[in-house]
C-alpha cells in the first residue's frame, strides 16, 4: 500500500495524537539492532518531553502539521453546539471521550468538550468529567495557541470565551480590602 510523504521542517509544530502539540527540533540517524534509521525528533516542552519517531513510521502513528485556522474555527463553531446524548453509562462513554482526546483530531476533540462544558455557573461536573473536559480543552488550546501565537492558558481562555462557558466561582477567594475603611476607636 503507497503511503505518501508527509514532509515537516526543522521548527515547525506537529500535532502527535496522543501527546498534543510539539515543535520538532531536528532529523537524526541512529543505529538501531545494526540498521541505520532516520528519527523525527519532537520536544514536548509542556510535558517535558522528547518523542523519537522514525520517519517511515509518522504517517501510521498519526503524526500531523498543526491544523488550518479555519479548520479550528469549525471545530470551535462544533463545540458551540448542544451536547451528544448521554444514553451510554459513564463508564462507556469515559472511554469514548478518552479515544477521541488520543485521536488528536480537532473536531473530535471539540466533541469532548461540546458534551462535557459547563452550561451554567451552578452546573457542577464529576472529577473524571473535569479531568477529560480539562484535556480536551487543552488539547485544542494547544494548536489554537500555535495557530494564534499565544500562550495555552490564553488560548484556553479564549476557547471557553468563544463558547461562552460561565466562569467558575472560587469559593476561596477573599475580597480585597480597597482601604477606605474606615479606621476603629484604637486612636485615641
Amino acid at each position: 500500500m503507497p503511503t505518501k510523504k508527509l514532509d515537516f521542517k526543522t521548527g515547525q509544530y506537529v500535532v502527535y495524537p496522543t501527546q498534543g502539540v510539539g515543535k520538532l527540533v531536528r532529523v537524526e540517524e541512529q543505529t538501531i539492532a545494526g540498521q541505520k534509521i532516520k528519527m523525527i525528533v519532537i520536544d514536548f516542552e509542556r510535558n517535558h518531553m522528547t518523542l523519537r519517531i522514525p520517519v517511515d513510521r509518522a504517517e501510521l502513528s498519526g503524526l500531523r502539521p498543526v491544523t488550518s485556522v479555519k479548520k479550528m474555527d469549525e471545530a470551535i463553531a462544533s463545540a458551540k453546539g448542544k451536547a451528544g446524548a448521554k444514553r451510554m453509562i459513564w463508564a462507556r462513554r469515559a472511554a469514548q471521550y478518552e479515544e477521541n482526546i488520543n485521536s488528536g483530531d480537532p473536531m473530535k476533540l471539540a466533541e469532548v468538550v461540546r458534551d462535557l462544558q459547563r452550561r451554567s455557573a451552578s452546573d457542577t461536573m464529576t472529577f473524571s468529567a473535569r479531568q477529560l473536559y480539562l484535556r480536551a480543552l487543552e488539547r485544542m488550546a494547544q494548536e489554537f495557541a500555535v495557530l494564534h501565537k499565544m500562550d495555552v492558558e490564553g488560548a484556553s481562555d479564549k476557547i471557553e470565551d468563544i463558547l461562552g462557558v460561565p466562569k467558575e466561582v472560587d469559593l476561596n477567594a477573599v475580597e480585597e480590602d480597597d482601604g477606605t475603611a474606615e479606621d476603629s476607636d484604637d486612636e485615641e
